[in-house]
């Protein structure tokens, strides 16, 4: 009976400890993309590939809605906006 209930003891304190780590983990280091929300000190960012991300940051007052940034060690920086590419005359050439 008591190994039982050590083996049980032990079973839930693996899972807790499992669980309480991927809470730690939900919240992504680094990120770059365009910023979809800012709530609190949390931004959250959508990638490249569509994928969206929570991020704790330092600065979420200097961020908005729609603002490129690259998020490392805790910090947002703002990306310098793409020019769009020249457009070709449609006169044919003459």
């Amino acid at each position: 009976m008591r190994m039982k209930s050590i083996i049980t003891l032990l079973v839930a304190m693996v899972f807790t400890l499992g669980m309480v780590s991927l809470t730690f983990a939900a919240d992504a280091k680094e990120a770059k993309g365009t910023v979809t929300k800012v709530a609190g000190m949390t931004v959250t960012i959508k990638d490249a590939a569509g994928k969206e991300v929570n991020v704790k940051v330092s600065n979420a007052k200097d961020v908005k809605v729609g603002d490129m940034v690259t998020v490392k060690d805790g910090k947002a920086t703002k990306e310098a906006a793409l020019a769009p590419a020249p457009k070709k005359s449609s006169s044919g050439g003459y």
